[in-house]
Formats: C-alpha cells, structure tokens, sequence
C-alpha cells in the first residue's frame, strides 16, 4: 500500500431516538473498506462511538462549541464479525445513567442480525 493514495467516508443516519436508547444504520460502501474489502475496524468504532455519544447527549440538538457535550474518556471494543456489503445497524443503551459519568453499550450488528461489534464507552460532560 505504500504511495497509494487511500480515501474515506463514513455516512450514517440515527434512525430512532428515545431517552433510553439511539438507533443509527450505516450503509457499507468503498469509502469505509479495508483492503481486504471488509468494514475497517476504525470506522466500526466511529459508528458505535457516534450513536453512544448522542444517547449520552439527550435530546438536544449539538453544536459546535456547546457545553455538556458527553466527551468519550474510555472505550472497549470488542470486533466479533464483519461483512462487506449491505448495512450496520447500532443499537445504543446506557449501562449507567449519570449526571457525571455515563456508560453506553453499543452493540453492531449486520445482515441478519449477525453480532458484528459490542462496544462499551464511558462518557464525561465536558467543560
């Protein structure tokens, strides 16, 4: 891969929200593949880590530079699966709700319901 030009966009939408729980679907497409034509690990952890950052969040509509933005201060991943064609589902729900630390486990899964990453993140308001 040496001095080959490598480019990349990852493209979601949140497809259901409540105060319990964030759904978002992400497509599969060229911009997100590894080289062996796979979802790049990067962009499995970017989705996870989206979802559970908006659950943290609430209900409000974010903006740069917004107080309270649920900064993400720990991660665990683990990638149990892939696939390299049709859609990531995440499904986004707090292990711990709280006012200075919250936990969200963000399970991925693929096609047919196949498990495809179990994510935890730990998120603190920013100042």
């Amino acid at each position: 891969m040496q001095n080959t030009p490598v480019n990349g966009q990852i493209q979601f939408e949140i497809t259901a929200q409540s105060a319990d729980e964030v759904v978002g679907k992400m497509p599969i497409q060229a911009g997100i593949l590894n080289p062996f034509g796979t979802v790049h690990a990067g962009a499995t952890i970017w989705f996870a880590d989206v979802c559970a950052t908006v659950l943290a969040f609430g209900g409000s509509q974010m903006s740069p530079g917004q107080s309270g933005f649920p900064l993400a201060i720990h991660l665990s991943a683990a990638l149990l699966g892939n696939q390299t064609q049709g859609h990531f589902t995440a499904t986004a729900r707090f292990v711990k709700k709280g006012k200075r630390l919250s936990v969200v486990r963000t399970l991925i899964t693929g096609d047919n319901g196949k498990l495809i990453a179990d994510i935890t993140t730990q998120h603190i308001p920013a100042a």
